[in-house]
């Protein structure tokens, strides 16, 4: 870990106490006003896995009876999880290039932002980084301003699965973000607060005792829980039952707000680990949409086994896909999927659908969504992880199912529907589209040239 002196130390947590504003643009045009925006996270699938996949009635019925909206050409910006996550709630990456969970409340740490060294997914399999990179196991709190990591055209060395896939594209193999040194340690969460508007994270079989400190969870039993058989049973002492592993449904690498300093110490009023809810309970997803109060911005994470992204320790309805076996010499490797239908677990994407319509559902039946404007959006984070084996000539754009274009869905509550847009999105034309719903400003790489705002899929002003 990079380490800080106290003096210095003291000094950041000083700097972060009133608003940051670099990098923040001028309010996103073309979008109209907003009371209040749903967002729905699902996970690690390609446009041909889920639009037509009869395991999806629920959706691709909304989708061919046009009762939403659809962006075709929607793109995530790269991999992994966390990454896009981030990129979605705060136009960056902000140095993270891993799935790694926070370094919770350390003061004393370096940011990636500062040191302007990606923290990267490196394993023995994948070889040495060939740039400098920050190996430490844990994130330190995002916040303050610096150097995000670059998003090259086609990852060879991070995310990437030797020897089947050993080319990776990040956007549509030809696309990249250059990194910015000027990049601000903020969130829409920040920006909304900033202005007076709510926000929550509702995030599925989150332990009801909140947030804080808890990278992995059953609902639970959580990552801190432990058994010794010398002490008396307790919440954090509990035997195993039929499986020392805990199946991970709750994980932190979904919940990007978990990373900010300014939510894990609550530095701006109305911000905090709070704000983080699971969907069941008091204060719940449920509960808030049942009674109307539900925040200007929702950001809602079905658990592992429902979003579609699966748990190998869990049941068979949500074991991660199949996938196909891929011979290479006299080699066979099993589970690798190609961006198609092909190896997928129909149980996992059936269960994710009826995750969606359960959902969807609920805030249709909620008071908030016959009154004012709101919309909901579907979006999944990032493709399947598929590449090719063999370089591409340079510039040249990966198979359309190669690439990492994912499906997105908006469904305004008052506007157009039926809209099928071929115009070129990414995970920051969505956070700017969010921004110019609420009149907050662009924030970090959704201010960048070229950034467009998602006009006919929430509708224009």
């Amino acid at each position: 870990m990079y380490k800080l002196s106290a003096l210095v130390a003291a000094a950041l947590a000083a700097a972060i106490a009133g608003p940051v504003l670099a990098n923040e643009g001028s309010v996103p045009k073309g979008i109209p006003h907003y009371d209040h925006v749903f967002v729905i996270m699902m996970e690690n699938h390609t446009y041909e896995q889920v639009v037509g996949n009869p395991t999806f009635p629920f959706l691709n019925s909304l989708i061919s009876n046009n009762r939403l909206n659809i962006g075709t050409n929607y793109y995530a910006i790269g991999h992994p999880s966390l990454t896009n996550y981030l990129e979605i709630v705060g136009g960056s990456n902000f140095g993270v290039r891993s799935d790694n969970p926070p370094d919770w409340h350390d003061l004393n740490c370096r940011t990636n932002l500062e040191t302007g060294l990606p923290n990267a997914d490196i394993s023995t399999l994948n070889g040495e980084a060939p740039v400098p990179v920050d190996k430490s196991p844990v994130i330190c709190p995002i916040s303050g301003t610096g150097r995000d990591a670059t998003t090259p055209a086609i990852d060879t060395w991070n995310e990437i699965n030797p020897p089947v896939f050993n080319f990776l594209a990040e956007i549509d193999g030809v696309r990249s973000v250059p990194a910015s040194s000027d990049i601000s340690g903020k969130t829409i969460a920040d920006q909304l607060v900033e202005v007076g508007l709510t926000w929550k994270s509702y995030q599925e079989n989150l332990p009801v005792t909140g947030a804080d400190n808890i990278n992995d969870s059953n609902g639970t039993a959580t990552q801190l829980t432990t058994y010794d058989p010398t002490e008396p049973l307790s919440p954090t002492n509990l035997p195993p039952l039929t499986s020392s592993a805990l199946l991970h449904a709750y994980a932190v690498k979904h919940d990007p707000f978990a990373y900010f300093r300014s939510v894990q110490d609550g530095s701006l009023p109305g911000s905090s680990l709070a704000n983080i809810r699971p969907f069941d309970g008091t204060r719940g997803l449920y509960a808030d949409l049942a009674t109307g109060h539900v925040p200007a911005f929702s950001y809602i994470v079905p658990n592992q086994c429902d979003d579609q992204h699966g748990q190998n320790n869990a049941d068979a309805f949500c074991q991660e896909d199949q996938g196909v076996t891929v011979t290479i010499g006299a080699t066979a490797y099993t589970g690798n999927t190609f961006g198609t239908q092909a190896g997928l677990n129909p149980g996992l994407s059936l269960q994710a659908d009826t995750t969606l319509d359960r959902i969807v559902s609920a805030i249709h039946a909620s008071p908030v969504w016959s009154v004012g404007s709101s919309a909901i959006v579907i979006v999944w984070d990032e493709s399947d992880y598929s590449g090719v084996a063999s370089a591409l000539a340079a510039g040249t754009l990966y198979p359309i199912q190669l690439q990492n274009r994912v499906p997105l869905t908006v469904e305004p509550n008052n506007r157009e529907l039926g809209v099928q847009s071929q115009q070129f999105y990414d995970s920051f034309s969505l956070l700017k589209s969010l921004e110019g719903a609420f009149g907050l400003r662009c924030l970090n790489h959704a201010c960048d040239a070229g950034v467009a705002v998602m006009s006919d899929l929430f509708g224009s002003t």
